[in-house]
């Protein structure tokens, strides 16, 4: 389990929009859990932060025949887009035996 989400790095950062297609989003974060311990899903906005936790539970669909399920904390982050600064959510995302 993911003890400390503020220490917590990856290079696999699946940034998510609005216009995600969830089904899009968790198949790309289950192939990344398939290979590695953990990822992150970043997103800025109410519409973004739903597809990305849609995402994340269509993941767990996904990864269940191959015994795996997942832990997922949240944070906040600050992102910086077209000069401006913004608050976005981070999703840690850790993989665990089903």
């Amino acid at each position: 389990m993911i003890q400390d989400p503020e220490k917590h790095v990856t290079a696999s950062i699946l940034k998510v929009s609005a216009k995600s297609n969830p089904n899009s989003v968790a198949g790309a974060l289950a192939a990344v859990l398939r290979e590695r311990e953990s990822a992150e899903l970043q997103a800025v906005g109410a519409g973004a932060i739903n597809q990305a936790v849609k995402a994340v539970a269509i993941a767990r669909s996904y990864l269940k025949s191959g015994q795996i399920d997942l832990a997922c904390v949240p944070s906040f982050i600050d992102v910086e887009i077209n000069g401006n600064e913004r608050t976005g959510i981070s999703l840690a995302i850790e993989r665990r035996p089903a």
